[in-house]
């Protein structure tokens, strides 16, 4: 079906890229193979990579791939955890690493824009010098703004702003037949018709390639404030959330992690976990003004210790919350070397606690460990399927326990209305899972979506489905 990278067409992306910005040494070309997916079964290595400095070129290498047929797969940093960017198929990989410039800081219109390649971290510092802030935060800062896009990421902020889908506004686009197209604008309404920018939003680079994007920004919150609260039960932790919200108390992020996953976190990076009660933990952030946040966690006291929490800890000096949050957003490092895959279920919030108790009865039955922690409020639930015991030895069949863990992992959600993912996306690792959470019709429609956009099947072909 795909055409093999001749020498001629090697010659074509040099003239369009520059022989600077192309990559054919294979040991190059391992960077571009892979993404953070623990295991190496997803990894593939490109023909070649090849890095362009505008849309301009993006577009001129989009038709000539059409033109020779040959698979085009964009990446951003390459953080993924489900294969989305390995070039499956060979081709060339379309690294926006060189497209990193932050155009804009609108304070006026509280907008961003930049270009697809700018990194999480050089967004966030960029418009903390203008005092701003942009709440979501998927957790891996290296991350690149097109990627994050492209996959829909959340992360713990979720739960009061919602995922990146919530804050884009404009977006330019190059097809897959090389057209370039912008989309939105620095508008905060738009009835115009279809909203193919958000149809762009979470299509993982099967659809188009975002070159650039203008998001929504907020001024930086006058102060936050860091809980975290220990339970020695499980669902007496589960049951706090609901009456939480409940309660109008909507924080920037509800945390929900275990002790033996702290743990784990507190020996990769050498800090400490202040709270040594209990053995599940709700980690709760506000934001605000001083004297409201004290009141607030006043409020969450009271309805933490009336679900039989252990003891309610506050806090406020900022290295202190910098800490615990790095002790939280570290966890998948932490434990990496022994995941086989972390899983990306969601669930409505009320069936949290029965899954993740159906997972520690299959963690018994088959004698593995299963790490889970999440988004306590979102329902957002990441299980590691470990290749180690309960007691942390190396298991030496771990592959078929592996597959026959996560198949049943996976029935349960689908049982209790959950969906295979909620930030990480589909990729190659759990396509084969997505039939059973959309219906027949839906899928169909995906796919149609695909051809129309694409119909030579060249942008970022094997994914999802």
């Amino acid at each position: 079906m795909y055409k093999k990278i001749t020498e001629g067409i090697i010659g074509e992306i040099k003239n369009i890229v520059g022989e600077n910005n192309v990559i054919l040494e294979k040991e190059r070309l391992e960077d571009y193979s892979h993404d953070e997916f623990a295991m190496k079964t997803l990894s593939n290595y490109p023909e070649i990579a090849v890095k362009p400095e505008n849309s301009l070129q993006v577009s001129e290498l989009m038709k000539l791939a059409n033109k020779e047929s040959f698979p085009v797969v964009a990446r951003g940093g390459g953080t993924g955890l489900c294969g989305g960017c390995v070039p499956s198929l060979g081709g060339v990989v379309l690294s926006l690493e060189k497209m990193n410039r932050i155009l804009e800081v609108d304070t006026e219109n509280l907008m961003a824009e930049m270009e697809a390649g700018v990194s999480l971290e050089e967004f966030y510092t960029a418009i903390k010098e203008k005092k701003m802030f942009f709440p979501p935060h998927p957790g891996e800062e290296s991350a690149t703004i097109g990627g994050v896009l492209s996959t829909n990421a959340g992360g713990s902020r979720a739960v009061k702003y919602g995922t990146v889908r919530n804050f884009i506004r404009g977006m330019e686009v190059v097809l897959p037949d090389g057209s370039i197209t912008s989309l939105g604008g620095r508008i905060l309404k738009d009835s115009s018709g279809y909203s193919l920018m958000h149809l762009m939003v979470g299509s993982e680079g099967t659809l188009g390639v975002i070159t650039k994007a203008t998001l929504s920004i907020m001024p930086v919150p006058a102060s936050t404030l860091t809980l975290i609260v220990p339970y020695d039960n499980i669902l007496d932790a589960f049951k706090t959330v609901p009456h939480l919200l409940m309660a109008g108390i909507l924080p920037l992020a509800l945390e929900f992690i275990g002790r033996q996953v702290i743990a784990a976190s507190e020996d990769y990076l050498g800090k400490s976990w202040p709270v040594q009660q209990g053995e599940f933990f709700l980690m709760i952030i506000l934001e605000g003004e001083d004297a409201e946040l004290m009141s607030v966690s006043e409020k969450i006291s009271e309805i933490c210790l009336e679900f039989n929490a252990v003891d309610v800890f506050v806090a406020q000096p900022q290295e202190k919350q910098e800490e615990i949050l790095a002790i939280r957003s570290l966890v998948y490092e932490a434990l990496k070397s022994k995941t086989a895959e972390i899983l990306d279920i969601v669930l409505p919030r009320d069936r949290m606690e029965e899954h993740i108790r159906y997972v520690e009865e299959l963690s018994e039955k088959y004698n593995i460990w299963l790490p889970t922690y999440g988004h306590a409020a979102d329902g957002n639930l990441h299980t590691h399927i470990m290749k180690t015991d309960r007691n942390k030895k190396n298991i030496t069949d771990w592959k078929e326990i592996y597959e026959a863990v996560r198949k049943e992992i996976h029935l349960d959600a689908k049982k209790r209305g959950g969906k295979v993912s909620g930030e990480h996306g589909i990729g190659l690792a759990k396509k084969e899972y997505l039939g059973l959470f959309t219906d027949e019709p839906a899928l169909r429609m995906m796919k149609e979506i695909k051809k129309v956009f694409d119909p030579n099947n060249i942008l970022n072909p094997g994914k999802i489905f």
